[in-house]
């Protein structure tokens, strides 16, 4: 059984592959080039479209509209092309390195303040909608989670811990901090308190924790925890 799972994974992935290589295509081009069955490659676009991998579109009609059905055509979405993985790390980092040699590093940091900055005001009114800073930690914390930071708080001591899971910039930030430094200073800028990052993703930790010190001691409860997506660390 875990032979034929193992067949069927790297047929579909033969697939995908093909939809990426010379997609748009017919089913019956997958077939013939991959050599299956019509049936079994129907099976495969299914599956991806399933997934959200794959959609089809009807193919334009050439010279004289003929009859019966137009033929379909399948192609890979965003979602599907993701699987064979891209190069956006590598082409922000080359952006940020020519911006280091042309304008210097002030620059690179007056790009990451603004970045920052975006990123930030795009959720100041609801972060700020709450007196309390606990409070408003955990409304950075969900704010993040929407930016794809897969963000969480919890009690620690006398703060909130605040852990980002995930960091979309992670391979950037490692060869440029500044993007780390300057994400700090937004974070205690927006809450209005000095807060210290602990761990960084993008220097190989767990996740980006940062603590955000509160005005006095609680005891912590055994619900105390908001996570909006994953495990606190």
């Amino acid at each position: 059984m875990k032979n034929e799972q193992l067949a069927e994974g790297r047929t579909r992935h033969g697939v995908a592959r093909l939809l990426l290589e010379r997609g748009p295509i017919t089913a019956a081009a997958v077939a013939e080039t991959l050599a299956i069955s019509p049936a079994a490659v129907r099976r495969h676009l299914d599956a991806l479209v399933a997934d959200g991998e794959a959609c089809m579109r009807d193919a334009p009609r050439r010279g004289q509209r003929g009859r019966g059905r137009p033929a379909k055509l399948w192609l890979l979405t965003e979602s599907g092309r993701a699987r064979f993985g891209h190069a956006y790390d590598d082409l922000a980092i080359a952006a940020i390195r020519f911006v280091a040699e042309a304008a210097g590093a002030p620059a690179v940091r007056e790009f990451a303040e603004r970045r920052a900055a975006t990123l930030v005001d795009r959720h100041r009114t609801q972060v700020l909608g709450t007196p309390e800073l606990a409070d408003r930690a955990k409304a950075l914390a969900e704010a993040l989670t929407r930016e794809g930071y897969a963000a969480s708080t919890r009690r620690v001591g006398t703060g909130e811990q605040l852990c980002q899971h995930h960091c979309p910039v992670a391979h950037v930030a490692a060869e440029f901090p500044e993007l780390c430094e300057v994400e700090t200073a937004a974070f205690a800028e927006l809450l209005g308190t000095h807060v210290q990052r602990l761990s960084t993703i993008a220097r190989g930790d767990a996740a980006c924790t940062t603590h955000v010190p509160l005005s006095g001691p609680r005891t912590a409860e055994p619900d105390d925890t908001t996570t909006t997506e994953g495990t606190p660390s």
